[in-house]
């Protein structure tokens, strides 16, 4: 009995670990989330990614709930661009330029 409680814990702390590490590719193919449009406004510099731009900004569903979302581009985005990011929890998809009026 001990062996299994023991087996089930340690199997729940490397499933939980592999997630914390690697949310991103856990949460593109995890067919209980749902894609959903979020839309941003750039407010933080980015991080350097390798050569690209990693942004880590938080913005408004479609819905009202707000949302963080990470997502990285080859181009330095200007403060105050807009934008409709397609994301997946921590996994995003496709962004698209938008106009102000386009704005929940």
């Amino acid at each position: 009995m001990k062996k299994v409680l023991i087996s089930c814990i340690v199997v729940v702390v490397v499933f939980g670990s592999l997630y914390f590490f690697f949310r991103e590719p856990f949460d593109r193919f995890n067919p209980l989330l749902e894609q959903e449009y979020v839309y941003i406004e750039i407010q933080n510099e980015p991080a350097d990614d390798n050569g690209r731009y990693k942004y880590k900004e938080e913005g408004v569903t479609e819905k009202g709930e707000t949302k963080q979302v990470v997502f990285t581009t080859s181009t330095r985005l200007e403060e105050g661009t807009l934008l409709k990011v397609l994301a997946k929890g921590a996994y995003t998809q496709e962004y698209k330029f938008i106009k102000e009026i386009e704005m929940p």
